[in-house]
């Protein structure tokens, strides 16, 4: 029997490896949902495409699987882009199939009709339309192959009146996976190979490309009794049971991390692509290593390119190198690690002031060992890096490169569905949680038991911070917030609200402990700075303006809380 279009595109992606697909159901995709109604693949009914766009991509990025969007033509599909961009610059495989007017009305200015190339080419590894019914098997399979493969989304743009022919002819196209050996030859190890011997204070910077290198990277520090700091989405694969770690640098991280790179001499960039320039070292010889050409020396200048995976270049290199028996650096760096780790998980001792680092630090103490955490992008991130250890089950995720607002339980959603027996936390802003609250309905319809800690500081918290170290008066950037707790309730999930510090741990295993969703609000210090490693003088002098106009303002009381609960809280 003859199959269409819908069928074989279904058919065509399940044999890729996808096993649910997530949108809002609707006129031009009605037979392709229709085609998966009657197939393996589960169909995910959100409320929000925009979360479905998080939702595919937290999949995708934790599984390392294949995981789909539909959307329905113009207003359906372009509520997906904020969540496919994320999932695109996290490298998730995701495929979305984005619906479009039928062919008789392209082109006349028809009610929905929106030319989705453009949009979605500038960030997808694959953006084509199918004209043909006849293309429709090997259209789908270039899209999962070069969204497996390339680690990324891809796009299939479809007329909705395709959905239902039948080609004249049906090849066995389908997608293949590749795993390549990838490395320099051996006179471009040379340069190399130079100049780590010529090095005194060797450094090892660890990136995402590093996510199937662990035992690799590892190797080749041990070899060089190198510290190893690392980027943010790096996290998950090199800081647990690491005896060279000195964790991260930049605003997020901490004086080990720093340290280890900007004072060191010669810097081994492995798969990494930190982009604040500012925090590279200023005299340093330089060594790259990627899989991509265009990402060496795309950041900061540097010394020698080495193009090939990470895995396969630092193989090769740990038995070229000579060893190094001195740890001088090495123990240094780690001694200046330990003690910012522990000047961070500062308490109060105010039962009233709970600071946002102690409420990660209790879902740390209190979450499975193989929990799935999100975070929101701004200051729970923050503390997520900093605060939850991973072990290797572990696994952690946020908004590293788009950067994005209201993503955490959204990705959260997509992480429960493929992992239903699994705990998965959302750290969740109060800005971000407000900003897609009509999911909250997906968790319950859906039963996925996803737990949502809310830092609630009643404000856009980073940005506060942004313009006060800017010198600025915090502007419009209050939130006037509901009970989160009660706003559970209302929707049928379990909620609390704690604003006392003894309340806590009480209150997080009770979330933890509870079999479906819920929602645990937490009153945090609105005045909490992100410490970066090191503090610039401009910084300091911007915030005394700040101080110094908040005063002028009638504002003393904010400048007092921002000192005693920064500088004084110990």
């Amino acid at each position: 029997m003859s199959r269409n279009v819908a069928e074989i595109i279904v058919d065509t992606l399940l044999d890729a490896g996808a096993q649910r697909c997530y949108g809002v159901v609707g006129d031009t995709i009605n037979h392709l949902t229709d085609a998966m109604r009657r197939s393996e693949l589960d169909w995910v009914h959100v409320r929000h495409e925009e979360v479905g766009g998080f939702a595919a991509g937290g999949e995708a990025m934790i599984t390392g699987e294949l995981a789909l969007c539909a959307g329905t033509c113009g207003p359906g599909s372009l509520h997906f882009v904020n969540g496919l961009f994320d999932a695109h610059r996290s490298n998730a495989p995701v495929v979305f199939i984005a619906s479009q007017v039928p062919t008789s009305e392209s082109g006349v200015g028809f009610p929905q009709d929106v030319d989705q190339k453009p949009i979605y080419e500038q960030y997808s590894v694959f953006c084509e339309t199918l004209t043909n019914p006849n293309q429709a098997r090997r259209m789908a399979a270039i899209a999962a192959q070069s969204a497996i493969n390339k680690r990324g989304v891809a796009v299939l743009i479809v007329p909705g009146d395709l959905f239902t022919q039948t080609p004249d002819n049906d090849l066995p196209y389908r997608a293949h996976r590749f795993d390549p050996i990838i490395r320099p030859s051996a006179e471009e190890f040379v340069p190399a190979l130079e100049a780590i011997q010529a090095g005194k204070r060797i450094t090892i910077y660890a990136g995402f490309g590093c996510e199937n290198a662990r035992s690799e990277v590892l190797a080749l520090a041990a070899r060089l009794n190198a510290p190893v700091a690392w980027t943010s989405r790096a996290k998950d694969f090199i800081e647990y049971d690491n005896p060279f770690e000195v964790g991260m640098t930049g605003v997020f991280g901490l004086e080990g991390g720093y340290h280890a790179v900007a004072d060191c001499d010669v810097l081994l960039l492995l798969g990494c692509n930190f982009a604040w320039t500012q925090f590279y070292p200023e005299k340093a010889t330089i060594i790259q290593v990627d899989i991509h050409a265009e990402q060496i020396g795309k950041r900061h200048p540097v010394h020698v390119g080495l193009l090939g995976s990470v895995r396969d270049t630092c193989a090769a290199l740990a038995t070229m190198v000579e060893p190094r028996t001195n740890t001088k650096w090495l123990d240094g760096c780690r001694r200046t690690y330990e003690k910012s780790r522990a000047h961070a998980t500062h308490t109060s001792r105010d039962d009233e002031l709970i600071h946002p680092q102690e409420l990660a630090l209790a879902i740390n103490r209190h979450a499975s060992d193989d929990a799935v955490f999100t975070a929101d992008g701004g200051s729970p991130m923050v503390w997520l890096l900093r605060h939850i250890d991973v072990n290797g089950r572990r696994r952690t995720l946020s908004s590293l490169v788009h950067g994005t607002m209201a993503n955490a339980y959204p990705q959260a959603l997509g992480v429960q569905a493929a992992y239903p027996g699994r705990q998965v936390i959302a750290m969740c802003g109060d800005g971000g949680m407000s900003m897609l609250m009509g999911d909250l309905l997906t968790l319950k319809q859906l039963k996925l038991p996803v737990k949502l800690v809310v830092f609630n500081n009643s404000a856009l918290g980073f940005v506060e911070i942004e313009q006060k170290v800017e010198g600025l008066l915090d502007a419009f950037t209050d939130l006037e917030n509901p009970d989160f707790g009660e706003v559970a309730r209302a929707v049928g999930l379990w909620g609390r609200k704690v604003e006392h510090k003894h309340d806590l741990d009480g209150a997080m295993r009770e979330l933890l402990d509870h079999d479906g969703p819920g929602i645990l609000d937490v009153k945090v210090n609105r005045m909490e700075l992100v410490m970066p490693p090191k503090v610039e003088p401009g910084q300091v002098a911007s915030t005394a303006l700040y101080s110094t106009k908040a005063i002028l303002n009638g504002r003393m009381d904010d400048v007092l809380d921002l000192v005693n609960s920064n500088f004084l809280k110990r």
